[in-house]
């Protein structure tokens, strides 16, 4: 089957950013959020971040208008059933995932393909929840999307191979690389990323390093891009427990078990960047550590 429209489901950071890079792609993508002013947001963010290629000369301003005047909102969910292709990228948290696909059912076309982009939810469970479990599996982007190469495509039990190479041939088109993980807790990237993450707030929390130190290390140390400590504040301390928990309670494995410190961090509404405090404060000219 041809995939032109997309439907994505979500307007948040992942949304806007899938959206983003579908339109470029020459995709016709219609994006949903049950809030008029996240689709609004998304819509301005999508925007500049366009405008910021335009000025490195990634793309040309024709893309931009173009890339623009393929993306359309809605609140109304079901206005995604002529899709081809859906994305669900909601909040991280199975009820909420189930009852979008739940609620879409009556509506999609028997070809349509639904996948999700979460980072750590059982695949093979969401996808047994609808009418189409060999027509559903994980497309998971990694942030911040525009800048980012690399999709993870995961295969639910039920997952048949023209859904797996249809969507392997959309990752080809926005000009990024797959890789295909099994549904098993945390995929690949989050089944190696997160240990590490939640080890260095162990680090912290046991007083071996402070979060400048910590952090210092592993980019010198290590040739990292952003420390650990910073790279949570950036993914959200709220995400990173949720996959620590997926990680914890699917393997069964002690060495998975959320750092206290991250719990604290989460329960007090410190959650990185987008509260502006987490293992280090934003609200001043520079970042400032926490602790």
């Amino acid at each position: 089957m041809a995939i032109e429209r997309v439907g994505i489901v979500g307007a948040g950071q992942m949304g806007n950013g899938i959206a983003h890079v579908f339109a470029v792609a020459g995709y016709d993508v219609l994006l949903t959020d049950i809030s008029a002013d996240a689709l609004a947001a998304a819509l301005a963010q999508i925007d500049r971040n366009l405008e910021r290629q335009v000025s490195r000369e990634l793309i040309t301003a024709e893309t931009k208008a173009q890339a623009m005047r393929r993306i359309a909102s809605t609140q109304t969910l079901t206005d995604l059933g002529d899709s081809d292709l859906i994305i669900e990228a909601a909040t991280e948290r199975e009820t909420i995932k189930a009852a979008i696909f739940e609620d879409l059912l009556p509506h999609l076309k028997p070809e349509t393909i639904l996948t999700s982009n979460t980072s750590s939810i059982s695949i093979t469970r969401l996808a047994s929840r609808t009418d189409r479990p060999e027509r559903f599996m994980g497309f998971h982007f990694m942030n911040p999307v525009p800048i980012m190469q690399l999709v993870e495509l995961i295969r639910g039990i039920a997952t048949d191979e023209p859904t797996f190479r249809a969507c392997q041939q959309v990752v080809e088109r926005l000009g990024k690389t797959s890789t295909a993980s099994e549904d098993f807790p945390g995929f690949i990237v989050n089944r190696i990323l997160m240990p590490m993450i939640n080890e260095a707030i162990y680090t912290l929390y046991e007083g071996v390093g402070s979060v400048q130190s910590i952090d210092t290390s592993l980019k010198l140390g290590a040739n990292h891009p952003m420390g650990p400590l910073e790279l949570a504040d950036f993914i959200g301390l709220d995400t990173c427990l949720a996959i620590m928990n997926v990680l914890h309670d699917g393997l069964a494995d002690t060495k998975y078990r959320p750092c206290p410190l991250l719990t604290k961090y989460v329960e007090a509404g410190w959650l990185g960047r987008k509260t502006q405090r987490g293992f280090y404060d934003y609200r001043g000219e520079t970042p400032v550590p926490t602790r």
